[in-house]
């Protein structure tokens, strides 16, 4: 069993199942009917996206201490008792069943999902490597 970091929107895994979307905001233009048919997620769950000042961060990051900040304002928000609770349910999930988390940025090096593979692996959620 394994949780896989996708982008959102993009085609599903073989036995990828379950798809998460951990974004701020659902997809623009697309009905709530469409959402698991057209790829982009399954279950919408906002918890684990940045806050919108974090956001604000990821975007303007230019240099690589700019993607430290955010990455440090991130991980400081996964930190608290809501957010590790969901962490640990899905690192525990991963151990039983598969599913995928993503968002719909383009190169995950420069997302969130990036740190989400992290601190999920550090709750020993057995996790795909990327690309896979």
């Amino acid at each position: 069993m394994v949780v896989r970091i996708v982008r959102l929107g993009t085609p599903r895994a073989k036995d990828e199942g379950l798809r998460i979307g951990t974004v701020r905001r659902p997809p623009r233009g697309v009905p709530k009917t469409d959402f698991a048919s057209h790829d982009w997620y399954d279950v919408w769950f906002p918890n684990l996206s940045p806050s919108p000042e974090t956001v604000k961060l990821a975007q303007h990051a230019t240099t690589p201490a700019d993607w430290q900040a955010f990455a440090k304002h991130y991980k400081a928000e996964m930190a608290t008792t809501e957010h590790s609770h969901a962490l640990d349910v899905l690192a525990a999930l991963s151990r039983q069943t598969n599913f995928s988390v993503g968002c719909y940025c383009e190169n995950e090096a420069h997302c969130h999902r990036s740190i989400l593979r992290e601190l999920l692996a550090e709750r020993g959620a057995d996790v795909a490597p990327a690309g896979a």
